[in-house]
């Protein structure tokens, strides 16, 4: 089997995997510069770095690595570790590098309007399939979105109907309504879909979670809610807007650890909360 072949094959099924290739080679060591092992998300294995422990090594690793989704470098003395010891005439040291491989990040974009445009033009260079949805025909079309993966005129709720996204998928809502926009989000945090994202003012998104929370919805299903949607960058135009979205889609896609200015209301009132369960903590420790 090809390591490329299998890597793309991944990819195209929604599944996540590891490529361990050496990347350097000092001695005698049970392989070559180069060598590439992908690990996959069921454990199962194509190509080989020569076997033995420090193959196992990797394995283990390399699970870890497409858990994480960031990469991580190992290097291997094979004269002075015992546990690397194969029985073999081997003395070297290599370093293996081992990178995640990602199922394609799916953008379900829901509104085809000027601020829609501009996040899919964007979103396309960063490496997302923007799925294009509108209930409008004239605004849902190829030629305003000629590089999507999927541009659909149909009614939300017959689209939605069949959707599933996963926990690779990104869901954005732009629509030019309070009511279609509150339907999408009803329908979005009940999904698997690692971000959700919808545009509007701070007042519209208190009523729009007020409204669904006296409906039933629990408060948990909003945790991965981003409204006001974007980062905090003083963005005005629909192109500042669409980058200050598609970035913290990014921030979501690589798990950033840095603090940023989201515009999300739902963000800040758990920093809010954590700030007063914090002050309490201490309060009670004095």
């Amino acid at each position: 089997m090809d390591v490329y072949e299998e890597i793309v094959k991944l990819r195209r099924e929604g599944r996540r995997g590891a490529v361990a290739t050496i990347v350097s080679v000092q001695g005698s060591v049970p392989s070559f510069r180069t060598a590439k092992m992908l690990v996959r998300d069921d454990g199962s294995i194509c190509g080989t770095i020569g076997g033995g422990c420090v193959e196992g090594e990797v394995w283990q690793v390399a699970k870890e690595v497409m858990e994480q989704e960031k990469p991580r470098t190992l290097k291997f003395n094979l004269n002075h570790d015992p546990k690397l010891d194969t029985g073999l005439v081997c003395g070297g040291n290599l370093e293996v590098f081992i990178e995640p491989v990602l199922p394609l990040a799916l953008l379900y974009l829901f509104g085809a309007g000027h601020v829609a445009q501009n996040i899919y033009k964007i979103a396309n260079i960063a490496g997302f399939q923007a799925c294009v949805i509108d209930d409008r025909a004239s605004y849902a079309s190829r030629e305003r979105f000629p590089e999507a993966h999927e541009v659909i005129a149909e009614d939300f709720d017959k689209v939605t109907a069949r959707l599933t996204p996963s926990s690779t998928s990104y869901i954005v809502i732009v629509t030019r309504g309070h009511k279609d926009d509150m339907r999408l989000l009803r329908w979005a945090v009940q999904t698997d879909a690692r971000y959700v994202g919808m545009i509007g003012s701070k007042r519209k998104v208190i009523a729009i979670h007020k409204g669904l929370r006296e409906e039933g919805l629990a408060e948990s299903l909003f945790e991965r809610v981003y409204a006001p949607i974007g980062l905090d960058i003083g963005a005005l135009t629909p192109e500042e807007i669409g980058v200050a979205v598609c970035a913290e889609m990014i921030s979501v896609r690589r798990r950033s650890e840095r603090k940023l200015p989201h515009m999300s209301w739902f963000l800040r009132e758990q920093d809010r909360e954590n700030d007063s369960s914090l002050v309490t903590l201490e309060e009670e420790n004095l």
